[in-house]
């Protein structure tokens, strides 16, 4: 597992590196001029390339670019344009406020989605089962930002029990993590059922019950450890979703994370802070898929071996 663990850990080094080339590419040639942005609309000719120099915007882009890489093995994300300081001290401020969010939401999505399968799929066909996947298709159909704003308008506006917006308290945080939560539930609870559908049809599942063992027992001891091997892939894959997708909660609940952090430094061209942001939202990323195929051995010993 170590070297499993390290092979993984040296493959995300390209990917990283593929990335920084992507998103420099992308901010640099799209249209706009962060210059622009500091000196003003009324700042002259000379002004505005002394500036210009001055944040080393003159140069080759690939020269830039090295420059850019040659700081970041050093550990050196560069400073933001407009804020003026340093964007790994912008990112340590936001990035636990976004994860924070994420894990969370996660954890509710999980405690909700696993008992939820594991009902629907040993009452298949019953009405708890069709009543935990009309729950699960309404999720999977609900776009997350309306869920999120109906939550606000019935839960915030009109009865006042938790605030609009902000962050500070768990009040704060109650309404975004159920709406990140309950709609990633949906999708978890439609994989667990399947998952457990297809390991009760089982040859073990059946010895075990002809052994005289109480269904709960082969259910929960059984059965749910071979289950949640899918589950646990697409774990991998809603926390990516969830790290990205908070993005979107954060502006909607006027939450000061590193996503909504992001949005505002691409509006306003601040390139350190954009690049910093994606490159630390894709390393967690990267550790949350790597953390589910640890789990994998942890869930089952045949793969560890």
């Amino acid at each position: 597992m170590l070297k499993y663990i390290i092979k993984k850990l040296l493959l995300m080094i390209p990917v990283l590196l593929g990335l920084t080339i992507i998103v420099f590419l992308i901010l640099h040639l799209a249209p706009g001029d962060p210059v622009h942005k500091v000196v003003g609309p009324n700042a002259t000719p000379e002004v505005y390339e002394n500036v210009k120099r001055s944040m080393g915007l003159d140069r080759p882009l690939i020269i830039q670019y090295f420059d850019y890489l040659g700081n970041l093995l050093k550990g050196d994300l560069g400073s933001s344009i407009l804020q003026h300081r340093p964007v790994a001290d912008i990112v340590m401020e936001r990035f636990p406020i976004t994860i924070g969010l994420g894990v969370r939401a996660l954890l509710l999505s999980f405690l909700i989605a696993v008992p939820v399968g594991i009902i629907a799929a040993v009452n298949r066909n019953k009405l708890l089962d069709y009543f935990a996947m009309t729950f699960a298709l309404v999720g999977i159909s609900m776009p997350t930002f309306w869920f999120g704003m109906l939550l606000l308008y019935f839960f915030a506006y009109k009865l006042r029990l938790f605030p609009i917006s902000g962050y500070g308290t768990w009040k704060h945080l109650m309404l975004p993590v159920i709406t990140m939560g309950l709609t990633d539930a949906a999708v978890i609870a439609r994989m667990m059922r399947s998952s457990m559908l297809e390991v009760i049809g089982q040859d073990y599942i059946r010895t075990a019950r002809a052994k005289g063992l109480k269904e709960k027992v082969v259910t929960n001891k059984h059965a749910l450890k071979n289950a949640l091997i899918p589950v646990i892939t697409l774990l991998g894959m809603r926390m990516g979703w969830i790290v990205g997708g908070s993005v979107t909660l954060e502006i909607i609940f006027s939450i000061p994370g590193l996503g909504r952090t992001m949005v505002d430094s691409i509006f306003s061209r601040d390139y350190p802070v954009v690049q910093g942001s994606i490159l630390i939202l894709a390393a967690s990323v990267m550790i949350s898929n790597l953390i589910a195929d640890i789990l994998y051995a942890v869930v089952d010993p045949r793969i560890r071996y």
